[in-house]
Formats: structure tokens, C-alpha cells, sequence
């Protein structure tokens, strides 16, 4: 019984599998694909948007506080005023 029950769930595994579509993705009818951003001379490819970019994901900076350091005095650290009543 648990052998069918595996054999059945491997099947239905491997259906859901043979799913996915490789074929490249195409605007729907009677829409166009996305403007060109300014700057660009041509309009990125799908590839291209799916890179994330620089901003999305920024280098680490990995370099460790050696020296602790006194703050200087912050003219906008202002205690909070006292609404009136």
C-alpha cells in the first residue's frame, strides 16, 4: 500500500513538473510591452530586468570599527517641546 501511495505521489510530482513553460513571455493582445526608460537607447530585455540592480542589492562593507570615537555635539538633537493643554 505505501509503495502505490509513493509510486502516486512521484506521478503527480512529476506531472506538475512538466508544467512550466519555456517558451519567452509575449505581451498580451492589444497591449505593448513597456516604454523605454529614459536614458535608454533600447528598452531592456526580460533578462535584464530580472538582474536586480546596484541600489537593490549594495556591496557590504565589511570593515570593522577599530577605534571607538566621541560623537560631535548634533545641533538638530533637540528635546521634544510641550504641546499645550
Amino acid at each position: 500500500m505505501k509503495k502505490r501511495t509513493l509510486a502516486g505521489l512521484a506521478l503527480v510530482a512529476l506531472a506538475l513538473t512538466a508544467c512550466g513553460g519555456r517558451q519567452p513571455l509575449k505581451p498580451l493582445k492589444g497591449q505593448s510591452l513597456p516604454a523605454v526608460p529614459n536614458g535608454a537607447a533600447t528598452a531592456p530585455t526580460a533578462a535584464q530586468l530580472m538582474q536586480p540592480s546596484i541600489q537593490a542589492r549594495p556591496e557590504r562593507n565589511v570593515e570593522l570599527l577599530t577605534q571607538s570615537r566621541k560623537r560631535d555635539d548634533d545641533g538638530f538633537d533637540l528635546p521634544p517641546e510641550r504641546q499645550p493643554q
